[in-house]
């Protein structure tokens, strides 16, 4: 069911509390995108503290409980009278090491139940041609249904409205954005890997989110989410900081117990880390996420853009982790070859 509304381009309509003030400022970033520095030289509204959770060892299940555990008292109140929607990143269907593993699903599964009684949502939209039930069934999350309170849904039939983008020539561009993202009546939890990228550096649980938010269904009238690639790399990194404004996730979760490394998001292989990380500021969480996986956060563009802008906090001297140093637990993950090229977008801060 298709719902179009009339919006400006880059106005932030944010489920997720977009900050007021950054409307006037996106807006002139859509119709005048260059140059960045003097656009987004400070935030819309200082941010404060933020708080990331970061456990280590080998049992995914039990790792995913223990990094939530911090934060239940924010997830209990931020739960409350919403539907409860887990996103996993399945990119496509062939790939398990692309996917989030079903035992990580199960740990969050684990903490929500004495929490949360009504059926929670486990959704997601692939690119495969096959759908996102093959992926469901090749990635081992049929028996979940069996064992939870929990139903599996492909978003390639969710309802969807027209937002905007930019083209390759820096043009508005409409796209159609599944309208489940833009509830303010779900609570959503991005549960990802960390895997590097082939466009973006690397992709954490606001990709996760902003990625998974265009209209998605290869097998029916096409997907959208090519469209957020125009003018790459620079514009997939501006274009997520536009979508960015529209939905993040409510509670973001890396599971880290084995990475993917050298040329991601699909085409990489493992890196074994036994690690993971959570937090309700995904821009916190994917900041550490950076930190452990050894890439520098200043090469990570939506996600500087994103911070300046008040969406999260990125400055690591105000980010208080509980559990051990991330330093510590630090591997170096092979970049994708085209790392060179994918830094193009530093060119917009000049």
């Amino acid at each position: 069911m298709k719902r179009t509304i009339p919006t400006q381009p880059g106005l932030p309509l944010s489920r997720r509390g977009m900050l007021k003030g950054l409307a006037a400022g996106t807006a002139g970033l859509i119709l005048n995108p260059l140059p960045m520095r003097e656009t987004l030289a400070a935030p819309a509204k200082e941010v404060g503290r933020s708080t990331v959770s970061f456990v280590t060892g080998e049992d995914r299940r039990e790792m995913m409980m223990q990094a939530m555990k911090p934060f239940e008292k924010d997830i209990k109140q931020g739960i409350k009278g919403k539907k409860v929607v887990i996103k996993p990143n399945f990119v496509v269907n062939d790939k398990p090491l692309s996917a989030t593993h079903p035992d990580a699903v199960r740990g969050v599964l684990d903490f929500l139940e004495p929490l949360y009684k009504e059926q929670v949502i486990i959704a997601e939209s692939t690119l495969s041609r096959t759908g996102t039930s093959q992926g469901f069934r090749n990635y081992g999350y049929l028996g979940l249904p069996d064992e939870y309170n929990v139903k599996l849904v492909d978003y390639a039939d969710d309802s969807y409205t027209r937002h905007w983008i930019l083209d390759e020539n820096k043009h508005p561009q409409p796209i159609e954005i599944t309208d489940s993202y833009l509830d303010p009546d779900i609570y959503m939890i991005s549960l990802t890997r960390p895997k590097t990228h082939d466009t973006v550096v690397a992709t954490l649980t606001l990709k996760n989110i902003v990625m998974g938010a265009p209209r998605c269904n290869p097998a029916g009238e096409g997907n959208q989410k090519g469209l957020m690639h125009k003018g790459q790399p620079v514009g997939l990194n501006y274009n997520m900081f536009l979508i960015s404004q529209l939905t993040r996730p409510d509670f973001a979760i890396l599971d880290g117990v084995e990475g993917m490394q050298g040329n991601g998001p699909v085409g990489g292989f493992p890196m074994p880390h036994g690690v993971a990380m959570a937090g309700t500021d995904c821009i916190a969480v994917d900041r550490i996420g950076l930190e452990s996986m050894g890439i520098p956060y200043e090469d990570v563009g939506y996600l500087q853009w994103c911070a300046k802008a008040g969406m999260g906090q990125g400055n690591r001297a105000m980010i208080d982790v509980i559990g051990p140093d991330p330093k510590s637990h630090m591997k170096k993950y092979q970049l994708h070859d085209k790392i060179e090229w994918q830094l193009e977008w530093k060119k917009m801060e000049g």
